[in-house]
């Protein structure tokens, strides 16, 4: 049977569809009956068979999927409006005669696949904008948008995984030069420099420079991906083109980072509350470039979580508590008169010296012992108020640095290199410290003494091969033979001294040393506020340097509770480099509950300050008096401590990707993941219901 022509058409639309339909609306009818009809097949061969119904469940479907495609959709762009009337019945209409209708229009048995009968134009890859952003006056924009140049043929990898090629169209303004791409702005500064600005809502992402376009969908399956697989740039690559199964055309890695990079910039911006004219860079920059202006914007080394600071919920925001409270609930207490500034005497802890054979420290700050005590009673007519809860840990995670210890600086090659910009000229110095001798040859590691030659021979036997997976698997396996009790050799590599150096182990610049730790922060839900870096180890002056980073913009904001493992010595630090800090008066830190357990009985700063769950009364807000069913009430933290160990661990899974990355695309990733982690959480407690009431905020306003 010859194809329909369009005089056919015509004809079959005054026939078959009413009269008070649309053209709109006739056109989407044919186009969804096209597509209707492997369901039209199984209910006329259902039909077939004696004693079946006029109407079967198939034919019922087929008027459903009818009526439906006459109602407006707002998903759909250029999708028209519903129909004057009853859609049901219009479909009702149609159905009475679809057989005919399908021979009108030309489709039957001898089609394999009904859509083939229509064209597919390809996919057209334009700019929403229909004037200048720039020309404007009054508010008014002033000059409607022109062809830049004709049209080009592009590739385009859609949302159903298929390549198929497609038509890039450039508008320009004749104006001020300005050309809208479809994810991208490219004009001129007020200083006649070229810049970009990217397109928020853009449908369409470029990711090479050769003509590479991905669908905007594709970006959000690589999200999903990196949250529920913990897959990387090079495994969504892989994967992409295991669905695809395209011979001619695959995506690469690095398009891969791009399709990342264009997708978290447009999701991290908006996060942060910036505008398009925020983030301005060099028109068509590459990656790196990308990132790290990017990086300029949301933070380097470090960041605070967007909407963090103003974050509250059940189960990191209480209402303040006094003792009195505690009494009132019938709570048991070791000592109701102990007060957070009450030192115990040290003839009461003869015992415990005696027991532990260790002496009692009381080195305890004299800015600690100014501070005021905790009111037991609230003071009539005032607020009760509220406390919330952070909690704060370092993941032993980071990326490569230079090889010196001092130095905090980038890597110049990341691949294989040592050492950063400044200390670049060490390449050509023998790698053993302090030797300061001339490497023996260009691209050598040591000068040309046998001894240093020789050490260097072993260290990369011994090295040379070592990988993060595999170093995880020997610790596991070593940690296994340790628990069952066998007696398991395990073989430990010594490096041999080398004679005449002035330490051992030996100090060597052969390999590019990590960052010590990520330090993350969250409140006690576990909603991420803020993370930073420690470089060297996890001292107290890196770790308060970072909290007072997150919080130099929201001074007022500070937490009431800081729960973290070393929390006696970075209270100590505080209290004796600064007895006027504000964290002193704003916060009191606590250890967390895990590690609490391991601190020294000794310690009368962490035992008397330090307590995550004081049961003298002297910090009502730590903890709660519950009920049993047999009638009997407990004290239980009021608080979760361990909410840092549940991010790190949720963390760790990326921790061999992290290692291999720069440092720009390091920091660009830890932001990623922190807002991707805080969606996490924020989903969680809309589903349990934990969020304020407008009840909590009377209460305590």
């Amino acid at each position: 049977m010859p194809p329909p022509s369009l005089r056919d058409l015509v004809r079959f639309l005054n026939i078959f569809l009413p009269a008070s339909l649309t053209l709109q609306h006739g056109l989407l009818i044919v186009a969804t009956l096209f597509s209707l009809y492997p369901l039209y097949r199984l209910h006329n061969n259902q039909r077939q068979e004696r004693g079946q119904r006029q109407q079967t469940a198939w034919f019922k479907a087929l008027a459903q999927l009818i009526s439906e495609s006459l109602q407006p959709h707002d998903e759909f762009e250029y999708w028209p409006p519903a129909v004057v009337g009853e859609p049901e019945k219009y479909a009702s209409d149609i159905l009475q005669d679809i057989g005919a209708i399908y021979d009108a229009i030309g489709v039957g048995e001898g089609l394999t696949d009904p859509s083939s009968v229509l064209p597919k134009p390809w996919p057209l890859l334009c700019t929403a904008r229909l004037c200048c952003l720039f020309c404007t006056q009054n508010g008014e924009q002033l000059h409607t948008l022109r062809r830049r140049e004709k049209l080009q043929k592009v590739w385009l990898l859609k949302a159903d995984y298929q390549w198929t090629q497609a038509h890039l169209v450039v508008a320009h303004c004749v104006a001020c030069k300005a050309d809208f791409y479809p994810d991208k702005i490219v004009y001129k500064d007020p200083t006649n420099t070229r810049i970009q600005m990217l397109e928020f809502d853009s449908k369409y992402i470029r990711i090479s420079k050769h003509g590479i376009w991905v669908h905007r969908n594709l970006a959000i399956a690589q999200e999903r991906s990196i949250v529920r697989f913990r897959a990387g740039w090079s495994n969504f690559a892989l994967y992409l083109n295991e669905i695809i199964d395209s011979k001619t055309r695959k995506i690469t890695s690095r398009q891969s980072q791009r399709l990342f990079l264009e997708h978290f910039a447009r999701r991290l911006l908006c996060a942060h509350g910036k505008e398009a004219s925020d983030f301005l860079c060099a028109p068509n920059p590459n990656s790196q470039d990308f990132a790290k202006h990017l990086r300029s914007i949301l933070g380097e080394n470090g960041g605070v979580v967007p909407g963090a600071m103003i974050h509250g919920c059940t189960e990191c925001t209480h209402s303040k508590r006094y003792l009195s409270d505690l009494v009132g609930e019938g709570a048991q207490l070791d000592n109701q008169a102990g007060v957070l500034a009450d030192i115990p005497p040290v003839e009461n802890n003869d015992e415990l010296v005696r027991t532990t054979n260790e002496p009692q420290n009381h080195t305890i700050p004299a800015a600690l012992q100014n501070l005021p005590r905790q009111m037991e009673t609230p003071v009539d007519g005032t607020p009760r108020g509220y406390v919330r809860m952070a909690v704060m840990d370092g993941k032993s995670v980071g990326h490569r640095k230079c090889a010196l210890d001092s130095c905090k600086m980038p890597l110049v090659n990341y691949k294989n290199g040592r050492f950063c910009l400044d200390h670049l000229q060490l390449e050509d110095i023998c790698g053993i410290i302090p030797c300061g001798r001339p490497v023996h040859e260009p691209g050598a590691a040591t000068c040309d003494l046998e001894a240093h030659i020789n050490w260097h021979k072993t260290y990369q036997n011994r090295f040379h091969r070592l990988s993060f997976p595999g170093v995880q698997r020997v610790m596991r396996r070593q940690q296994m033979a340790s628990n069952s009790g066998n007696n398991v050799p395990i073989r430990r590599v010594q490096l041999p001294s080398l004679p005449g150096a002035e330490e051992d182990p030996v100090v060597h610049t052969f390999r590019a040393k990590s960052i010590y730790c990520l330090q993350t922060v969250q409140w006690a839900c576990g909603t991420p506020i803020g993370w930073g870096k420690c470089y060297n180890s996890e001292s107290s002056p890196q770790v308060l340097a970072i909290l007072n980073k997150i919080w130099s913009d929201f001074p007022t904001l500070r937490p009431s509770f800081l729960a973290y493992d070393d929390a006696c010595d970075l209270l100590r630090h505080i209290a004796t480099q600064d007895s006027n800090s504000p964290w002193l008066r704003s916060t009191k830190f606590v250890v967390d509950a895990w590690h609490y357990i391991g601190h020294k009985a000794t310690d009368v700063l962490c035992r008397i300050w330090c307590n995550p769950t004081p049961t003298n009364g002297s910090q009502p807000d730590l903890i709660r008096v519950v009920t049993d069913d047999n009638g009997h009430t407990h004290l239980t933290r009021a608080f979760n401590t361990e909410t840092a160990e549940q991010l790190n661990s949720w963390i760790s899974p990326y921790e061999s990707q992290l290692r291999q990355m720069t440092d720009v695309n390091f920091d660009v990733f830890i932001h990623a993941l922190m807002m991707l982690y805080t969606e996490i959480v924020e989903e969680r407690i809309l589903k349990e219901g934990n969020q304020l009431t407008d009840n909590f905020w009377e209460e305590v306003l």
